[in-house]
C-alpha cells in the first residue's frame, strides 16, 4: 500500500465518523450519497472524453505542436485523451509499466507520451525529417 492509499483511507474513517457524530445515520447517509454524486460525476466525465475520443482514428491529433505545449508531468492518461480527442496508438506491449503511446498530427510530428502507474512522467515531440517533407511535397 501506498501512503496515498493510507492517507486517502484514514481520511474516510474520519469522514465518517464526523458524519456519525454530526447526525448519526443521517448524516452517514448524507456523506454516502456524496460519495455517491462524486463517483457519478467522475463516471460521467470519463465516458464523455470516451465517446468522443471513439469518433477519431487511433493515434490521432489536430496538431502535435499545440498538444507538446499543452502537457505538463503527473497528467493523467485520461486528460491527454480529452486534449487529443483520440486514443493514442500503443507503442508499449499490453500491461506493462511504463506504458508508452504517440499521436500524430497531419503533418507527421508526433508526440510521445511514456506514463507510469497512469500519470504521465514524460514526452517527446518530433517534427518530420527535412528529406521526408520535400519528397513529400515534390
Amino acid at each position: 500500500m501506498t501512503w496515498q492509499r493510507i492517507l486517502t483511507l484514514v481520511a474516510a474513517i474520519a469522514l465518517g465518523a464526523a458524519a456519525w457524530r454530526a447526525g448519526g445515520w443521517s448524516g452517514i447517509a448524507f456523506l454516502v450519497s456524496g460519495v455517491v454524486l462524486w463517483f457519478l460525476l467522475n463516471y460521467t466525465r470519463m465516458i464523455t472524453v470516451m465517446k468522443r475520443a471513439s469518433d477519431r482514428p487511433i493515434g490521432y491529433v489536430g496538431s502535435a505542436v499545440m498538444l507538446n505545449t499543452k502537457l505538463r508531468p503527473k497528467l493523467p492518461l485520461l486528460h491527454v485523451i480529452a486534449l487529443t480527442r483520440s486514443l493514442g496508438q500503443r507503442k508499449s506491449p499490453e500491461g506493462e509499466d511504463p506504458e508508452i503511446y504517440v499521436w500524430r498530427d497531419p503533418g507527421d510530428a508526433q508526440v510521445t507520451c511514456e506514463f507510469v502507474g497512469g500519470r504521465l512522467v514524460r514526452w517527446h515531440f518530433e517534427r518530420p525529417s527535412e528529406a521526408a517533407a520535400e519528397t513529400g511535397q515534390a
